[in-house]
């Protein structure tokens, strides 16, 4: 699911806690705070990767994926040896249909394996980057899973004086630019110091 920008109403105050960078004039500043409102990625219809649950940890968590894809039945077979069933399902689905095949073992979701079958990794892009793909699928669901989504808010500090008292300044924090979906604290930390590097580096400069 891609990162969606948004313009929320949002303000924060000079002791904010979430702060993640501010500019060297003290200008702007970028805060990252997490997503709760990030949806489940397996939720949308443009995933092309196959996800079969092989242990929910006695119903802890619930399957990734409803439907465990066109070799499910295939794993129902060879699942039955507990410490080989996983690695002659991985060589199955290589040998038999040419796809890859990766686990899955996130400390806050189910195991899963996470496949594609030759054929679809040949519609996609070819096999040299099928295993990429499938990475990224699967690292998306387990930031998901494990709460590391997160929304970044671009600051800019605006000062202001009272009618009644001109000499009561105020300074504040106002909205200028947000992003909610980045999964990853790494991808959202670098997605973030860029957008604030995009609007320390215009020119502000009043036009006459």
């Amino acid at each position: 699911m891609p990162p969606t920008h948004t313009t929320p109403a949002l303000a924060g105050s000079d002791d904010a806690t979430d702060v993640l960078h501010t500019t060297d004039d003290g200008r702007f500043r970028v805060r990252l705070v997490p997503d709760k409102e990030a949806r489940n990625p397996r939720n949308d219809d443009t995933n092309l990767v196959h996800v079969i649950t092989i242990d929910t940890f006695h119903g802890r968590y619930l399957p990734v994926d409803a439907d465990g894809g066109p070799l499910a039945k295939a794993w129902e077979r060879l699942k039955w040896n507990r410490w080989k069933g996983v690695d002659t399902f991985t060589r199955y689905v290589t040998i038999m249909h040419g796809g890859i095949v990766l686990e899955s073992a996130p400390q806050g979701g189910p195991r899963s394996l996470w496949y594609l079958t030759g054929e679809e990794a040949t519609a996609i892009d070819g096999p040299l980057l099928t295993e990429a793909y499938v990475q990224a699928e699967m690292d998306e669901y387990e930031a998901w899973a494990t709460g590391d989504v997160w929304s970044y808010i671009v600051e800019e500090r605006i000062s202001s004086r009272r009618v009644d008292d001109p000499d009561d300044a105020m300074q504040t924090f106002e909205h200028v630019d947000s992003c909610t979906g980045l999964s990853t604290t790494p991808y959202a930390q670098a997605q973030a110091r860029e957008a604030l590097a995009f609007y320390a580096s215009r020119d502000t400069t009043p036009t006459a």
